[in-house]
């Protein structure tokens, strides 16, 4: 008994010398993890020797060309972390085909949206089940354009969330989206302010080497190929731009003008 015990004690250090660890992880999204095999470097046998989930063997056979790795048995609760440990072989590697399932979804509830008094941008949510980024987004030039970003905790509690805004002059709108692999965006209701700050003008200077603002806006400068330079100033150097015609979105205004020489 006792020698039995030692050949199988040596057999298992000469697997594990013999043998990697591929990781996967993410959260528990109700959905099962599918495996593709492999054969073993040697050609002989399978890749995959053993599966263990947030640290436990499981019960999955691997011993097969593909095989699924059942998290529902293992009465994990939706949201749940999951770490996957595929033991196998050296010289070869199993892919798992569904990763992504493990990947949070952008499932949040928006509570309440506004923007006080200091130009904050405040908003609460629930139900959220993975800790996706917020990304803010304002929508100027007949477009929504991102300003930031926020972590989310990933929860599906209450959570209370903030982030300091730039207005330009009339209405502005904004609103908040998450989005998780392979997925659509999930985006909230736009909240809604107007800004009675003065609408800036612009000029190009004496040299025809410079535009020039009134007060300090956001702006983007394209050409016909797409966007040459963008920012927040009062003036923006085009010296090095090409001669022709370029696209300028600034403030809440889209215009273009002719650049005449170089």
């Amino acid at each position: 008994m006792k020698n039995s015990l030692i050949i199988l004690f040596i057999m298992i250090l000469a697997i594990q010398a013999n043998s990697a660890i591929l990781v996967v992880e993410g959260k528990f999204q109700n959905k099962n993890i599918y495996v593709q095999n492999t054969y073993g470097g040697s050609g002989v046998g399978y890749c995959a020797v053993e599966v263990k989930v947030n640290g436990n063997i499981t019960t999955d056979e691997c011993n097969s060309s593909a095989f699924e790795i059942d998290l529902a048995s293992l009465k994990l609760k939706y949201g749940d972390k999951v770490t996957i440990e595929i033991i196998h072989k050296d010289f070869c590697k199993p892919f798992v085909l569904n990763a992504e399932d493990l990947k949070s979804l952008p499932t949040f509830e928006l509570l309440t949206m506004n923007v006080d008094a200091d130009g904050l941008l405040k908003w609460s949510t629930k139900a959220e089940s993975g800790p996706l980024p917020y990304i803010i987004e304002q929508y100027k030039w007949n477009k929504w354009v991102p300003v930031g970003e926020v972590s989310g905790v990933g929860t599906a509690d209450v959570h209370d969330y903030s982030f300091k805004i730039s207005t330009h002059s009339g209405e502005n709108k904004f609103r908040v989206k998450q989005i998780g692999l392979g997925s659509m965006p999930k985006y909230s209701s736009p909240t809604t302010i107007i800004s009675l700050i003065e609408k800036p003008n612009y000029a190009l200077n004496k040299e025809g080497d410079a535009l020039q603002f009134s007060s300090e806006t956001a702006y983007e400068l394209y050409d016909d190929y797409g966007i040459v330079k963008k920012g927040f100033s009062k003036e923006i150097n085009i010296k090095t731009l090409k001669k022709g015609k370029y696209y300028l979105c600034f403030d809440n205004q889209i215009t273009e003008f002719i650049k005449k020489k170089r």
